[in-house]
């Protein structure tokens, strides 16, 4: 049965080595496995693949999110490395220094060098 086995997410990248800068020294995660079409990367008990694509990904809605016991210091760590969460202020999402409040949970998003949403989140 498929609920017994691990998953992969899988991200398209038009270029790999934008994509290999952000994930591994942006993000600080660790590769298992490169080749020249994609890129695997440990992260808690599952993966991240990063898939070369000539077209990347049109969509803006995020892809994955990461749960995480404390929201703050995970984008201190991230804004020492150079990555900003991105800021909100519409009727459906609005952030204050990159954390949108969504009743249960605490959010922040990042965007990778080909506009990949990535969610990072925090239960309250």
């Amino acid at each position: 049965m498929l609920k017994d086995h691990p998953i992969d997410v899988v991200l398209l990248s038009k270029d790999l080595d934008a994509s290999r800068e952000f994930y591994e020294k942006r993000l600080g995660l660790d590769v298992i496995e490169a080749t020249d079409a994609a890129i695997t990367y440990s992260t808690g008990n599952t993966r991240l693949k990063v898939t070369a694509s000539t077209i990347g990904s049109k969509d803006e809605q995020t892809k994955a999110e990461w749960r995480v016991l404390d929201l703050r210091a995970e984008l201190d760590e991230l804004k020492h490395r150079g990555v900003e969460p991105e800021e909100y202020d519409t009727d459906e999402l609005k952030t204050v220094d990159g954390i949108a409040d969504q009743g249960d949970t605490l959010v922040a998003y990042l965007l990778d060098p080909d506009g990949n949403a990535l969610g990072i989140g925090q239960p309250k």
